[in-house]
């Protein structure tokens, strides 16, 4: 039996051999899953920073849908959108407040079957899932829609920061052995890339961090990556919409009315907000830009508040990633360390990407800020992932 001690209203276990990790078997009571004090101990600076992207998100979410909800006859209520992420945003934070409180033993025992339960609704979506913009990424249940792949971020980082602890032997063998312990990041994300390719790569690219930060052989990864990138080429060339956004991206304005339009009318935001932007609710692109709110709302950052804003939301970015890595090299125990570290990598990824997309850094892909884009499920999980990164930092080693 394992030995549980409270100490500050925190729950500590003791007698497990930390140097291996060794998944503790032993029975749970309820008074060892919830700590009754989940803001005590914590790191307030990622509390701090969440909580003001998460409000920043909602004033730059209405800003840059109130015209739209407004003059569009199906909406007719300018506070449409910003009073569901509203609600959402209250849903994130309860779900946050809840990670914040479960002990961290219980995400790894819970992990297997969370896992199996999202596969199998993943293959779902393919076979009943609601189809919007001509992809079937939607679940709808009681009249309330739902994106699985935005869970499936939350559950492969809790599943396989348990599952590379117990196959070290196939995470540092041979290639066909590292395949192996691959194998349920490839599942996921093959089954998400099917109908939304972005949010499949942070799957893929968050379970690949987990496993290099817990192995010792490089140059797996380097020949999986190399496999994979060609695999990438294929799905862009077998899909005529991935290939038209290839195009767009290589030279926009060549077509801008179609392929480039969006990337087109994104870098003019961009351009015109100068130094300290047009103020808030001014940008005048959010009437040219097709769902200004969703993924593209950082060029409406930047139109609205200029290049110092950018730097602002960018630097409070950097702060979150930073503390989130502190947080993964002092985690108590190797658990713990893998899934912050699968954490600072989804929201890191999704930045990125975003970013990357809105300057045309990149290829034009469906990628959601995190905390600031309109989305209830993305929203939900990135709250929801902050309280485990929360509930992490409490038992760091000083």
């Amino acid at each position: 039996m394992a030995d549980y001690k409270k100490k500050d209203g925190n729950v500590y276990q003791l007698n497990r051999r930390i140097e291996e990790d060794i998944p503790d078997r032993s029975r749970m009571r309820l008074r060892d899953i919830i700590n009754p004090h989940p803001f005590r101990g914590i790191d307030y600076t990622v509390l701090i920073i969440v909580l003001i992207l998460v409000m920043f998100g909602l004033v730059m979410v209405f800003s840059s849908s109130y015209y739209y909800a407004m003059t569009e006859p199906k909406f007719n209520d300018k506070f449409y959108f910003f009073s569901r992420q509203l609600r959402w945003a209250i849903v994130g934070l309860v779900a946050m407040v809840m990670c914040m409180s479960i002990n961290t033993e219980f995400f790894r025992r819970v992990s297997v079957l969370a896992y199996v339960a999202i596969i199998g609704i993943l293959v779902a979506v393919l076979a009943i899932g609601v189809a919007t913009k001509g992809s079937q990424r939607w679940l709808e249940i009681l009249g309330t829609s739902f994106q699985p792949s935005e869970f499936a971020k939350f559950i492969i980082i809790i599943f396989m920061s348990g599952f590379v602890i117990k196959h070290r032997n196939l995470l540092n063998g041979n290639f066909i052995m590292f395949i192996k312990c691959a194998l349920p990041v490839i599942v996921a994300a093959g089954l998400i890339a099917m109908e939304n390719l972005s949010t499949g790569i942070v799957v893929m690219v968050v379970g690949l961090m987990i496993m290099f930060v817990s192995s010792k052989k490089v140059m797996n990864f380097v020949v999986f990556v190399v496999v994979g990138f060609i695999g990438f080429v294929i799905m862009v060339a077998i899909e005529p919409y991935r290939r038209a956004r290839i195009m767009g991206w290589l030279d926009p304005w060549s077509d801008t009315i179609d392929n480039g339009y969006q990337i087109v009318q994104s870098l003019f935001a961009v351009a015109s907000g100068g130094l300290f932007g047009l103020g808030i609710g001014q940008s005048r692109q959010k009437t040219f830009i097709p769902e200004s709110y969703n993924d593209i709302i950082f060029a409406i950052i930047c139109e609205e508040l200029g290049l110092v804003g950018a730097i602002v939301v960018i630097l409070l970015f950097l702060i979150l990633i930073w503390r989130g890595i502190k947080i993964a090299m002092n985690a108590r125990d190797k658990y713990s360390s893998y899934a912050a570290t699968g954490i600072i990598t989804m929201i890191a990824v999704q930045v990125i990407i975003n970013i990357a997309v809105v300057t045309n850094t990149m290829p034009n892909t469906g990628m959601p800020m995190p905390f600031i884009s309109y989305g209830g499920t993305s929203l939900v999980v990135t709250m929801a992932s902050m309280g485990l990164l929360l509930n992490i930092s409490r038992n760091c080693r000083k």
